[in-house]
C-alpha cells in the first residue's frame, strides 16, 4: 500500500476489502480522500492499494472591472458637440477560487464566489444631434428609463440629468414617490439565485446616492404608500429555471426607511399564498389615493385586501384567460382620484377574448362596463386631481380588439362615466402604441398625458389632443411624472 510516498505491506486473507486493510494498518481517510481501488473493493492476491490525499484550498484575488463608456444623444446640444456628464470609474471585484489538490498537486481550479467591492461607474458622454424637438417647460419631476439608466427632466425638457447610471435597471419597477422626490426602481441581479433587487434614490440630493433596500425578486408590484413618509409595499416571487422564470408568492410586505437609507421596518402583511387560478404568475396591488384601502388584481378576480384578517375579498370574478403560453393575464387596476371607483379591463364569461373597460363602484359594489371592446391592455389611468372637471380617465384602445394580445393601441380619453369618448394619439393610420401605462402631468394648466411612442417621449394635451415630442433618441422604456 502507498500513502503519500509511504509504503506499507501486510498479509491479509483473499477476499478482504480495502477498508479492512486500512483499519488493520490504522490508516484513516479524510472527508475528500479516496483510494485506488475504492474502499469497497475485494482484494485478490498481490493487490496494490494507493491512497490519494485530497485537499481543498481557497484563494482570493482582487480584479479591476473596467468602466464602460455610454454615448447619449441629446437634442439640446448643437450637433456634433460632446459634453462629459459623468466621468468613468473602474470597479473592483474579489474572486474566490476553489483549488483541489491531490497529493499536493493541483488538479482543479474553479471560481467559488465573486463579490463586488466597488461597482464600476460608466463614463457618460452626451452627443449633440440635430432634432426638430423644441424645448418645453414642464411641471414637477419627469423621470424616464433609457439604456438601463434613469434620467430626470426638471423645469424644461432640455434640462436632463442622469440619476442612476449603473446600466442595469430592468424596468419592472420604476415609480416616483407622491411628492416626486424619490424614485423606486429595480436592478438586474448578477447572481443566479435572484432575479433583481429593489432600490431607491433621492432626486433632490446632489449627487444622487442610490440606496439598496435589501429586497430581491420583485417582478409584479412595488409602490409608495400614499399619505406616508418613505414607506413602500411590495410583493415577491421565487426564482425558477422553468418559464416564466419564477413562482409567485402572492405575498405583501410593508417597508419603511429613513432619508439616510436605514431600514426602519420591513414586515410581512400578507402571507405567501396560492393566488387563485394561475396564481403561479402573480398578483398586483393598488393603494387608494388616501392610502387607506388596498385593491388587488389576479388572473381570476379583482377585489380588496382585508389587511386586518390578511385575506383577499373578491368584488368581481374574472374568466381566467387561457393564454396558451408561459404567462397569465392580470388586469391593470387604477383608483379614481376621489377613491370611489376602481377602473380595470374585464373579459366576458361567454368570450374570454372580449375585453371591456369597467368601473367597480365601492359604494354599490357593482361592476359596470364603461367602454366596450378596448382590448386586454386598456391600462386605465384616471386624472389625479379630484377637483378637476370633468374627471377624465385615460386608457388604451386596441387597434384590433379581437387580437388585443398582439395588437398595438391608441391613447383614448373619456369622462369618468364613459361619456365623451375620444381618440387622442397617434393619428388614424399611424403605427400604434405598444401596451404601457400612460402618466398624467402633476399640473392641470395645461394638463398633459405622457406616453412612449416608438421609443420616444410624447406629451398629449388634454382635452385638445395637441401633441409635443420631447425626445428623439428612441431608447425610452419607462416613464413616470409627479
Amino acid at each position: 500500500m502507498e500513502d503519500n510516498e509511504q509504503r506499507y505491506q501486510t498479509d491479509v486473507p483473499v477476499g478482504t476489502t480495502v477498508q479492512t486493510v486500512l483499519e488493520r494498518l490504522n490508516l484513516s481517510l479524510g472527508v475528500l480522500d479516496r483510494t485506488d481501488p475504492p474502499t469497497f473493493t475485494v482484494l485478490n492476491r498481490d493487490s496494490r492499494i494507493t491512497i490519494i490525499r485530497v485537499k481543498e484550498v481557497f484563494e482570493t484575488e482582487e480584479v479591476v472591472v473596467p468602466f464602460e463608456q455610454q454615448m447619449v444623444r441629446n437634442e439640446s446640444l448643437p450637433e456634433g458637440e460632446t459634453r462629459l456628464v459623468q466621468p468613468g470609474e473602474n470597479g473592483l471585484q474579489q474572486i474566490t477560487y476553489r483549488r483541489l489538490l491531490e497529493n499536493g498537486k493541483e488538479v482543479a481550479r474553479t471560481v467559488f464566489k465573486i463579490e463586488t467591492i466597488r461597482e464600476p461607474r460608466p463614463e457618460i458622454v452626451m452627443v449633440g444631434v440635430q432634432s426638430p424637438v423644441t424645448p418645453l417647460e414642464l411641471p414637477g419631476s419627469l423621470v424616464y428609463l433609457a439604456g438601463g439608466n434613469a434620467w430626470l427632466i426638471r423645469e424644461n425638457s432640455a434640462n436632463r440629468y442622469p440619476i442612476v447610471t449603473t446600466g442595469d435597471l430592468d424596468g419592472r419597477i420604476f415609480t416616483l414617490s407622491p411628492d416626486g422626490k424619490w424614485l423606486l426602481y429595480t436592478r438586474q441581479s448578477s447572481t443566479t439565485n435572484a432575479i433583481n433587487s429593489l432600490w431607491v434614490v433621492n432626486l433632490t440630493k446632489e449627487p444622487p446616492q442610490p440606496i439598496n433596500l435589501k429586497v430581491s425578486n420583485v417582478v409584479h408590484y412595488a409602490e409608495w404608500v400614499p399619505g406616508t413618509s418613505l414607506t413602500i409595499t411590495y410583493s415577491t416571487v421565487e426564482p425558477r429555471n422553468a418559464p416564466p422564470g419564477w413562482q409567485a408568492n402572492n405575498d405583501l410586505y410593508r417597508l419603511s426607511f429613513s432619508p439616510e437609507g436605514r431600514i426602519l421596518k420591513n414586515e410581512k402583511i400578507i402571507e405567501t399564498n396560492a393566488g387563485g387560478i394561475y396564481g403561479w404568475w402573480g398578483t398586483t396591488f393598488a393603494w387608494s389615493p388616501n392610502g387607506n384601502t388596498l385593491a388587488y388584481a389576479r388572473p381570476d378576480s379583482v377585489g380588496l385586501v382585508n389587511l386586518k384578517e390578511q385575506v383577499f375579498e373578491p368584488r368581481f370574478f374574472l374568466q381566467p384567460l387561457e393564454t396558451g403560453g408561459n404567462w397569465a393575464w392580470v388586469p391593470a387596476i387604477a383608483w379614481s382620484a376621489d377613491g370611489y371607483f376602481i377602473y380595470t379591463p374585464t373579459n366576458s364569461d361567454t368570450d374570454p377574448q372580449f375585453f371591456s373597460l369597467s368601473a367597480l363602484s365601492l359604494e354599490s359594489d357593482l361592476m359596470v362596463d364603461v367602454v366596450k371592446n378596448t382590448g386586454m391592455f386598456a391600462n386605465p389611468i384616471p386624472q389625479p386631481n379630484p377637483q378637476s372637471f370633468p374627471q377624465w380617465v385615460a386608457y388604451l384602445q386596441a387597434l384590433f380588439p379581437t387580437q388585443s394580445e398582439t395588437s398595438r393601441y391608441r391613447l383614448a380619453l373619456m369622462d369618468r362615466d364613459g361619456s365623451d369618448q375620444r381618440i387622442l394619439f397617434p393619428p388614424e393610420g399611424s403605427i400604434g402604441l405598444e401596451p404601457q401605462r400612460p402618466v398624467w402631468s402633476p399640473s392641470s394648466s395645461p394638463q398633459w398625458i405622457g406616453v412612449i411612442y416608438q421609443g420616444n417621449l410624447w406629451l398629449v394635451e388634454v382635452p385638445s389632443g395637441q401633441t409635443r415630442q420631447i425626445t428623439s433618441d428612441g431608447l425610452i422604456r419607462r416613464i413616470d411624472w409627479k
